[in-house]
């Protein structure tokens, strides 16, 4: 019998009996938040908003610390995610608080990919911890939680409109994480135009289909005090760590020259509202809704991307090990046509370059030959040259010596004329005086 007939049966006959005396079951309550406290709690905020809002001073504010950071300069190329955590402690209860806020939103020229960055960290956090739950050794008790529990939208107090980059940016990230809207820096207009404003913003967000964080009404504990702060959203909000001395208290405030702004007074902001409704009752809703909502949403994307499924199409529990099985014969048939496909190229890819050296060889030859005939031929050339120079070298020495002996046998016939002359002066005296 299949487990899931089993599990039924059990529960239609499930019947309510009595005790007849005290068991101790009624302490799981107890037993549960003492464990819980000895492991302690994660939360982990989004801080998005441009640069200047005051982002880093309303996290001060609301945990009534000073965190460390850097400040941001409007220089930042893109948009980048600075994450910090810090351990906290409050009575007996300790807080592993992540603060994650975005460097550089809004300060580019072009904002059309300014949402990106966000989007791939948060899903890159819930792969994070699907990776660890798909593990076959899992640690999750020990496991530090990094999915976005809550994101707080920071809105620039302008008192028109919301500008065109939040409600595509709230829009992209409304199914992956809680958004609650905040109106930084509130005490920069008027009471009457911030009543307008967050009308204006509610009106816009409803008209184009953003989901913000709506807190719970189906605990009747909180039902009262959360219907009535849904009313309320977006919360205005001043942050400021300093404290001024108002009455015979310190407070923390603003001191401005036309006066004084608290920001624990609801009639300045909704500071105190935020901080009741973010972190004394909704924070374990908000870690809730971020595990069973858009955890669970991008789970069952993630697993149907990989073929798993719940049921098969008839209706029937699907079997893991079939599915796997089935996923495992699938990616074996595409690496077989892949590595066939890969080695048809390789063989392609073998034979076209064959040709092409083949072709080069050919080149190579007939450049051989046609070198090889060139130089037969200027050989040729210099051999018919070199045989003409030798002809005119010997047609040179023979004329060279007809010419020295012409020259030899013109000598002698002038020596011999002489002498004979000499004779016949000698023979005869009167041809000296004459």
């Amino acid at each position: 019998m299949a487990a899931t007939d089993i599990a039924r049966q059990v529960g239609e006959g499930c019947r309510t009996v009595p005790l007849a005396g005290h068991v101790g079951f009624d302490s799981l309550p107890d037993q549960l938040v003492n464990k819980s406290v000895t492991q302690g709690f994660c939360f982990n905020i989004l801080c998005v908003g441009e640069t200047g809002l005051g982002k880093s001073t309303l996290m001060d504010t609301l945990f009534n610390t000073k965190f460390e950071g850097e400040p941001a300069t409007h220089t930042q190329p893109g948009v980048q995610l600075r994450s910090n955590t810090y351990d906290l402690q409050e009575s007996n209860v300790g807080l592993k608080l992540t603060i994650v806020s975005t460097v550089g939103f809004g300060d580019q020229i072009n904002k059309e990919d300014s949402y990106k960055p966000i989007v791939e960290f948060i899903d890159a956090q819930f792969e994070a911890y699907l990776q660890e739950e798909l593990k076959i050794r899992r640690v999750l008790h020990a496991y530090h939680d990094s999915r976005i529990h809550v994101c707080l939208y920071f809105i620039a107090p302008t008192g028109h409109s919301l500008k065109s980059l939040d409600l595509v940016t709230m829009k992209k990230l409304d199914s992956k994480v809680n958004i609650i809207p905040i109106i930084a820096k509130s005490d920069a207009i008027s009471k009457s135009e911030l009543t307008k404003f967050k009308i204006k913003i509610t009106s816009e967000l409803v008209s184009n289909g953003v989901q913000i964080y709506q807190f719970p009404t189906d605990d009747e504990s909180v039902a009262e005090i959360n219907g009535t702060m849904n009313a309320h959203l977006p919360f205005a909000v001043i942050g400021s760590t300093e404290e001024l001395k108002i009455g015979n208290k310190m407070m923390k405030a603003r001191q401005y020259p036309w006066g004084t702004v608290q920001v624990e007074n609801e009639a300045h902001c909704d500071f105190v509202k935020l901080r009741e409704m973010l972190i004394r009752v909704n924070m374990e809703d908000l870690r809730e809704q971020t595990h069973s909502r858009h955890y669970e949403l991008y789970r069952r994307c993630k697993l149907e991307e990989m073929g798993f499924k719940d049921t098969d199409p008839d209706s029937k529990p699907f079997s893991l090990q079939e599915t796997y099985e089935a996923k495992r014969n699938e990616f074996l048939g595409e690496l077989q046509k892949k590595e066939e496909e890969m080695r048809q190229m390789f063989v392609q890819r073998v034979k076209e370059k064959e040709a092409e050296l083949k072709e080069a060889e050919k080149e190579l030859h007939e450049k051989f030959d046609r070198l090889k005939k060139l130089h037969q031929d200027e050989k040729k050339k210099l051999e018919d040259k070199k045989k003409s120079l030798d002809d005119e070298v010997n047609a040179f020495k023979q004329r060279k010596t007809a010419a020295e002996l012409l020259q030899s046998q013109g000598s002698q016939a002038g020596g011999s004329q002489t002498l004979k002359r000499d004779k016949e002066k000698k023979n005869n005296p009167w041809l000296c005086t004459e």
